[in-house]
């Protein structure tokens, strides 16, 4: 073996093991959820993941609440968590596409805020290990918050209670940003809901359903293979699957659109051919440019999305009843649509040869994943505060 080959092997293996890692995510999950199928659980059932450096406290989740409705953690300071995280739209964006960064739009569905905390990883196609690492992502993304770390923390540093907040909670003498994501993902993990009418239901409460649900969550565990993917206590296993989602009609009609979405082909490091030819997203391949993943993304959770349509990564089904007919004909939609990548399509996706009473069962068993709608009142934002006066100032020009 020449020098050369000797020198690159170590590279060249870890590199081959991290893609076979990360490719290994879907095989993986898939298989397991084949193998050992999880009812579905309560919530409570399960533990949150807390980073062992960024442990819970009152005061960091209040100083985290605070700084995900604040604007100032952005690019021009007019967007921020809350901006496409709405709580009155269902901690999402009821739009197929995302809020985007003023003069854009983004290219995906806004996902919602509850519960979001128990997953392995964020974003629709897993591109953040953690709520500390999805702020982040959110908040400096050219299409979403597009702010820098500089200007954010000097914004921080004018503002006299952030400066105390920081001091108290991390021992910052000096507001640091990265402290700053470690408070917007405390205040994230308490945006929980545990006391659905399933919750109650797989707790003992048989009057927390209807008839009409009971036989509808027969038709989620049976006939629909609903539970296949949509199981245990987070009713999704994490997997990356490709449904047969159709692409977006926007992006061929909203110039706007079209621009955002050659944007990210371009940041996510795409082909030259695939970037001048590609007709939809590309979902998991983008992480492990691997053709087999492509149409792929991570299965959502059902809780909370009584409040959270449209649905699926693009928003093209703006109601649970659109969803059903779209699995009930094996992963097309009203005009016989699908997705582009068809040879990657999952093998559970397939007709299902529903009713329209199992229909209906079937959707208002859906209703069941979600409690109480939860609201929060938006806080009162503390204001800039000169770091020196203009006395001061002109002393020092002295």
């Amino acid at each position: 073996m020449s020098k050369l080959k000797r020198k690159f092997l170590p590279s060249l293996i870890a590199a081959a093991v991290a893609t076979s890692v990360i490719a290994g995510i879907t095989m993986t999950r898939v298989q397991a959820a084949d193998s050992i199928l999880q009812p579905l659980a309560p919530l409570d059932s399960i533990e949150m993941p807390i980073p062992s450096d960024n442990k819970y406290s009152e005061a960091k989740v209040v100083l985290g609440k605070l700084l995900f409705f604040d604007p100032r953690l952005g690019g021009d300071a007019s967007i921020s968590c809350g901006s496409c995280h709405d709580p009155e739209q269902g901690w999402a964006w009821a739009e197929d596409f995302s809020r985007g960064y003023p003069g854009t739009v983004h290219w995906r569905n806004s996902q919602t805020i509850i519960n979001s905390q128990y997953m392995g990883r964020q974003f629709w196609a897993g591109a953040a290990a953690s709520g500390e690492k999805q702020a982040p992502s959110a908040a400096k993304g050219g299409v979403a918050g597009n702010g820098e770390n500089d200007i954010m923390e000097a914004r921080l540093a004018l503002i006299p209670e952030y400066v105390k907040a920081f001091n108290e909670v991390f021992g910052d003498e000096w507001p640091l940003i990265d402290n700053a994501w470690k408070a917007i993902a405390a205040y994230e993990r308490t945006l929980v809901q545990t006391d659905t009418p399933l919750d109650k239901y797989l707790k003992g409460d048989k009057a927390a359903l209807s008839e009409e649900q009971v036989r509808g969550k027969a038709v989620f565990e049976g006939k629909g293979g609903c539970i296949s993917c949509h199981y245990g206590p987070l009713t999704t296993g994490e997997e990356y699957v490709n449904v047969g989602v159709p692409p977006n009609k926007r992006w061929e009609e909203d110039g706007l659109a079209q621009i955002t979405f050659r944007f990210e082909q371009y940041a996510k490091g795409q082909t030259e051919e695939g970037y001048r030819k590609a007709k939809s997203d590309w979902g998991l391949y983008y992480r492990t440019k691997n053709k087999w993943d492509k149409g792929k993304f991570r299965v959502p959770s059902l809780r909370y999305s009584k409040y959270t349509a449209p649905y699926m990564h693009n928003g093209v089904f703006f109601t649970l009843e659109e969803v059903v007919d779209f699995y009930n004909a094996g992963g097309k939609d009203e005009e016989g649509r699908t997705t582009l990548f068809p040879e990657n399509m999952d093998a559970r996706i397939k007709p299902l040869g529903l009713s329209d009473d199992e229909k209906s069962d079937l959707v208002a068993f859906l209703d069941a994943f979600s409690g109480e709608e939860i609201l929060t009142e938006r806080p009162k934002l503390p204001e800039y505060k000169a770091l020196f006066t203009k006395a001061e100032l002109e002393e020092v020009k002295k």
